[in-house]
């Protein structure tokens, strides 16, 4: 039976590890493994610290001692489920996630869950867990632009601009305002394409890709004086989207011709 003194030494442990004073938990979770090796509860805290401090070999050890006491304990589950994909053993971090999932299902292992497939490279259940995931909680951010810039990347755009519309605007990240630009673009949803682009650029002014995009939506509109400012801001950031931005200028229906290369430079420049 766990005392009284053990009981508050483990309330401090967290206490220290909640407020990020890890030495000082660790060495309270080290001076309480010497009087037992294998409690379950010293050995999850100590695992987490570990973990959090980068020796993710070491809490591996003591996560699996923990659950050799507690094999029912959903936050163990999920604990040794995150170290083993820092270890890139997917199979075993795969395990203890749907031992979790099974035990607690809740938003966070379902995060970890399709973290772990799309780290593995399981495209196929990569897809229903984030669709698990969006389902449970459509205003994840996280969940919408991974599932969404599948969805595109599969082919149904439809369905991509469904997910990354259900994020509040206001929680778009500039990924997320990005791949809604690729997605209204090729819906021919020029307007609310450039409108994406540009509040992408808003939160990530250096994102030379989203600047080309938005002059090639632009040039589309018919507003070339924009798209060539796009293009200016585009070439300022990587001068290596000439090419991308030449070819734009050619071959769209309302493109320019240029035949001198370094006009072009010089007109970029300006």
């Amino acid at each position: 039976m766990r005392t009284a003194t053990v009981e508050n030494q483990v309330r401090q442990i967290v206490a220290d590890f909640n407020a990020g004073r890890f030495s000082q938990a660790k060495s309270l979770c080290e001076t309480g493994l010497q009087k037992d090796r294998s409690d379950p509860t010293l050995n999850h805290l100590f695992a987490a610290i570990l973990f959090a401090t980068g020796d993710a070999a070491r809490a591996n050890i003591h996560v699996e001692i923990s659950l050799a006491g507690m094999p029912d304990n959903a936050p163990g589950q999920l604990l040794a489920g995150r170290i083993a994909r820092s270890l890139g053993d997917f199979n075993r971090a795969i395990f203890h996630l749907g031992r979790a999932a099974i035990l607690s299902a809740n938003v966070e292992i379902l995060l970890e869950q399709a973290r772990t497939f799309d780290a593995a490279g399981d495209r196929s259940r990569a897809v229903g867990a984030w669709r698990a995931l969006n389902r449970a909680n459509p205003a994840s951010p996280e969940a919408a632009a991974r599932l969404g810039r599948i969805l595109f990347e599969d082919g149904s755009p439809d369905d991509a601009a469904a997910v990354l519309e259900g994020v509040a605007a206001i929680d778009r990240s500039p990924s997320i305002w990005f791949d809604l630009g690729l997605v209204r673009q090729d819906l021919h949803e020029l307007a609310g394409a450039a409108e994406a682009y540009r509040k992408a650029l808003e939160q990530r002014p250096d994102d030379a890709e989203a600047a080309v995009n938005l002059g090639i939506v632009l040039q589309d509109m018919g507003d070339m004086d924009d798209a060539i400012a796009a293009y200016r801001t585009a070439y300022s950031l990587r001068p290596d989207t000439l090419g991308a931005i030449a070819m734009s200028l050619t071959s769209a229906p309302r493109g320019q011709l240029w035949l001198d290369r370094q006009a072009l430079q010089r007109t970029l420049k300006s």
